[in-house]
């Protein structure tokens, strides 16, 4: 099974930058958390500060029931001193080395008998699907091929905890989305806790059980990827979540069952909100007719956007401009009349000026 992360209150600055800011948050045993966030929003940071590859400045980490960091008591376990398997981006595999010796190493170190290494090393390349290649060097192989033996070397490890840092950022997009797979079973199979850390809500979407959304080195939301999906905490989360991007309609809200968004109206469970609001809305979400529909809106399809699976509609009505996401190839044409119809249900409305969510249809 694994095991239960506790991070209290942590925070860390590189000089007048505070790249961690005071973030608490608790990691359930065999949990996968996807810290997910642009470029720059702490979630590396917070990752090697578990790793102990950090030190942070303020702050304490529990891994089970080992305190492995506390800036009050003084205490910082080194890395190799909590039990955590680490594979990064670029894979880091010795050069010089053959697959087998670069997983032998650290099992080595353990000084577990040679007949166990072999053991471990056999059964982590099956269960990455890499039998067969323990007497290659990194260089003959693939980039995909390589990801795998570095995630074979931590299953041999058999650390409680899993840490990934954008692991699969260098491989191209149908070989990721295989590896989305891969490491999802991998997950299901060995059971350990793990912290995942990427900018691709893709992969935080379909590969987590839990998602914090990061934003200048403070969570902004922890939560389900359903419940980070659908009922955003603020108009950053909802934003960065999505594509196509959540519709954003700025009006202002009656306090009762209407929103007034300019170029025409919604009707919504305002649920005593008054005032200017953020009406957000999933293209999806979004009914469309070619012919008149009651209680839908008319529009005008500025662009049309097939993609195969699916096809992105931008309809436009005075000024406002809203994407609709249909399956398929949608038969719409540029500069054609076309009726929206806005569910009440779908819809959140947030704050205007704090930017939190205000009501949604929970």
């Amino acid at each position: 099974m694994g095991t239960t992360i506790v991070i209290k209150n942590l925070t860390k600055r590189f000089g007048d930058v505070v790249a961690v800011n005071d973030v608490s948050l608790v990691i359930e045993p065999g949990a996968f958390l996807t810290l997910l966030g642009p470029s720059g929003c702490g979630k590396t940071t917070l990752l090697r500060c578990v790793a102990g590859l950090e030190d942070p400045d303020g702050g304490e980490i529990y891994i089970g029931d080992k305190l492995v960091f506390s800036h009050p008591k003084g205490i910082s376990l080194p890395a190799g001193k909590r039990d955590l398997g680490l594979v990064f981006q670029n894979y880091a595999l010795w050069p010089h080395m053959k697959v087998y010796d670069n997983m032998a190493f650290a099992l080595e170190i353990q000084k577990l008998p040679k007949a166990e290494i072999r053991q471990r090393i056999e059964q982590s390349l099956a269960e990455v699907q890499m039998e067969g290649y323990a007497d290659r060097y990194p260089r003959e192989m693939s980039g995909g091929q390589q990801q795998r033996i570095a995630l074979a070397r931590m299953l041999a490890y058999r650390p409680k905890v899993f840490l990934m840092d954008e692991p699969l950022s260098n491989l191209d997009a149908r070989l990721r989305m295989d590896m989305r797979a891969e490491l999802k079973r991998l997950h299901h199979v060995a059971g350990a806790t793990t912290i995942y850390v990427t900018h691709d809500q893709v992969e935080a979407l379909t590969m987590s059980s839990q998602i914090a959304v990061m934003k200048e080195g403070v969570l902004q939301q922890l939560d389900t990827p359903e419940c980070i999906y659908r009922y955003p905490a603020n108009l950053f989360v909802a934003d960065f979540i999505g594509n196509p991007k959540v519709n954003l309609l700025e009006g202002v809200a009656n306090g009762h069952d209407a929103v007034d968004l300019g170029a025409f109206q919604v009707t919504v469970d305002c649920r005593g909100v008054a005032g200017r609001v953020v009406v957000a809305v999933r293209p999806e979400d979004i009914a469309i007719s070619t012919e008149p529909v009651p209680g839908a809106i008319e529009f005008v399809a500025y662009s049309v956007l097939p993609s195969g699976a699916d096809s992105t509609i931008m309809a436009r009505l005075r000024g406002t401009e809203v994407l609709v996401k249909v399956s398929g190839i949608s038969k719409i044409k540029m500069d054609d009349h076309i009726w929206l119809c806005f569910d009440p249900v779908s819809l959140n409305l947030y704050d205007k000026e704090s930017g939190n969510l205000l009501t949604c249809p929970q």
